[in-house]
């Protein structure tokens, strides 16, 4: 079998186990906030959360055209189809390390970091295509400071058109309100995140020559939003934790304003086509919301903890990929 088809195969497979894990690592996300107010059992929570970031992946294709072409020229790639394989095996590994230690870190950081790094190591800092490469890095490190904002804003818009209004009441009709505002999360979830996955494959088609636009296929649409909805199924319980408990005690009114806020801020972006660290946008939209109620309740030595995390993903992936992509070179 021809050298290319099989890197390409593992490819794919390696990008669907990505897209797998992503959803699983990133289900947290999605419906933590709901999950800790007791809006819906984790088993509901899961069944929504899969069902809309299905839904949600087959909708755009905008941020994987962005994933295929920004970052690096995949039409003249040197050794293209190693580097997009050191880097899925360099995002994967880092994913599962931080899954195991129960710490929300960006999937979408470590991926465009691994692709930065493998490239890198595989053509030297000429490869990267600066331009489009700021602009993705821009959207991830603004996003989460604009969801901290509209976090801010929309709880205190709650706060004060709800300051005279019964208590029982008003938790119980926020309770309900977190099942719409759940779902549309994680419909934004997919929206994003399964993109870039798309974008990774189709990278791949191209430098295998087995594709020749940065038109998203269809079977390729509809693999990554499978394993998008299968890996969101199995769920992310030790981020769950972290999310929708430990930055701040979360109350329905704050679980609605924090799903709320991130998925205006992650639909937004999908709709520029740029592509979003989920994770940073929610964990920053629930900093927001305490920040608005009370200042001191937000737990913030845990959200320094999950920053670092943030600071560090991108050059570690990167780092890992270059690696990765040295030992690859010396078996194909």
């Amino acid at each position: 079998m021809d050298m290319i088809l099989v890197l390409t195969i593992f490819i794919v497979v390696f990008a669907l186990a990505f897209d797998f894990i992503n959803g699983f690592h990133d289900t947290a996300n999605a419906i933590a906030t709901s999950v800790s107010t007791r809006a819906l059992t984790p088993r509901q929570a899961i069944i929504l959360a899969a069902t809309m970031n299905f839904i949600g992946a087959l909708t755009f294709t905008g941020v994987a055209k962005t994933i295929t072409k920004d970052i690096v020229d995949p039409f003249t790639l040197e050794n293209g189809s190693l580097v997009i394989l050191a880097a899925l095996v360099a995002a994967i590994a880092w994913n599962l390390i931080t899954w195991y230690y129960g710490i929300p870190s960006s999937s979408s950081h470590a991926l465009i970091g691994s692709v930065a790094g493998a490239a890198i190591s595989a053509a030297g800092w000429d490869v990267i295509h600066y331009q489009g490469f700021l602009k993705i890095l821009e959207s991830l490190i603004i996003s989460p400071f604009l969801a901290m904002g509209v976090g801010f804003v929309i709880m205190s818009l709650f706060r004060f058109l709800f300051k005279d209004a019964n208590l029982t009441r008003t938790t119980k009709g926020f309770r309900l309100f977190q099942v719409v505002t759940a779902a549309l999360q994680a419909y934004t979830h997919g929206t994003n995140d399964a993109q870039k996955t798309m974008g990774i494959i189709t990278m791949a088609l191209i430098a295998a020559e087995m594709h020749h636009s940065d038109v998203v296929p269809e079977w390729v649409r509809i693999s990554a939003a499978l394993a998008m909805g299968l890996g969101t199924a199995v769920g992310g319980w030790k981020i769950i934790k972290t999310v929708g408990g430990k930055i701040m005690k979360i109350r329905p009114v704050n679980g609605a304003a924090a799903d709320l806020s991130s998925a205006l801020v992650i639909f937004s972006a999908t709709l520029l086509h740029l592509p979003v660290s989920t994770t940073h946008v929610i964990s920053s939209a629930i900093m927001g919301v305490g920040a608005a109620q009370r200042v001191k309740g937000v737990k913030w030595g845990v959200a320094r903890r999950i920053v670092l995390t943030w600071i560090i993903t991108l050059p570690v992936s990167a780092l890992i990929a270059g690696f990765v992509y040295q030992i690859l070179r010396l078996f194909f």
